[in-house]
C-alpha cells in the first residue's frame, strides 16, 4: 500500500505535465499574437481593404518597396519601384515582377510585413499578389499589381512605410495546376 501511494502521485503529476504541454502548445498561437499586438511587433498587415478615403493632399509618405526570397526559392524577385510618394487616404499602385529561371513549374506565395510595425494597421491593401498564390511555369515572367492606400489617420510623426515581401516556394505543399485545373507535371531531371 505504501509504495502504490507515491505512484499514484508520480502519475498524477506526469498526467498534469502532459496535460499542462498540450495546453500551452495549444494556446501558443494566440498567445504570440497577442504579445505582438500588445508589444507592437511583427508588422502584419490586414486583409483586402474596402473603405473609401479622401486624399490628404498636405501631406506625403514615402512608401518603400523591399522583396526577399526565402531559403530555397529560386525565383528572380522584385519591385519594379523602389520607393513612391504617396499622399494619406489616395489610391496608389505598383507592381512586383517575378521570374521563374528553373526548368520546372513552381507554386510561391509571398507574406507581407510593414514597417514601422505601428504604422500596419494604417496601410490597407486593396489588391495584392500576396492574396493569392501564384504559379509560373518554366521560364515565365509576370507582372502582379499590389493597390494600396495609406491611412489618413496614419500618426503624423510617421513619414516613411517599407513594405517588404518575402516570397517563398511552396510547390512541395501546393503543386502547380494548370488553367483547366489538372495538376502540371515537373519535368524529369536529366542527372
Amino acid at each position: 500500500m505504501n509504495e502504490s501511494l507515491p505512484t499514484r502521485r508520480l502519475v498524477r503529476r506526469l498526467l498534469f505535465v502532459v496535460v499542462a504541454m498540450f495546453g500551452f502548445g495549444f494556446l501558443l498561437v494566440p498567445i504570440y499574437d497577442v504579445m505582438c499586438q500588445a508589444f507592437g511587433i511583427n508588422g502584419k498587415t490586414a486583409g483586402a481593404y474596402t473603405g473609401v478615403q479622401s486624399a490628404d493632399e498636405a501631406r506625403a509618405v514615402r512608401v518603400q518597396f523591399l522583396a526577399t526570397n526565402a531559403a530555397g526559392m529560386l525565383w528572380e524577385f522584385g519591385p519594379q519601384a523602389d520607393q513612391v510618394s504617396v499622399h494619406p487616404g489616395a489610391s496608389q499602385e505598383i507592381r512586383f515582377v517575378a521570374y521563374n529561371p528553373t526548368d520546372k513549374p513552381m507554386t510561391a506565395q509571398a507574406i507581407p510585413s510593414v514597417s514601422p510595425s505601428r504604422a500596419a494597421a494604417y496601410f490597407h491593401k486593396t489588391e495584392c499578389f500576396c492574396f493569392t498564390q501564384q504559379v509560373l511555369q518554366p521560364g515565365e515572367r509576370i507582372e502582379m499589381p499590389v493597390r494600396f492606400i495609406v491611412d489618413r489617420d496614419l500618426p503624423t510623426d510617421v513619414h516613411n512605410l517599407t513594405l517588404a515581401y518575402t516570397l517563398f516556394d511552396i510547390t512541395s505543399r501546393q503543386p502547380p495546376v494548370a488553367a483547366n485545373g489538372t495538376p502540371v507535371p515537373a519535368k524529369e531531371s536529366l542527372q
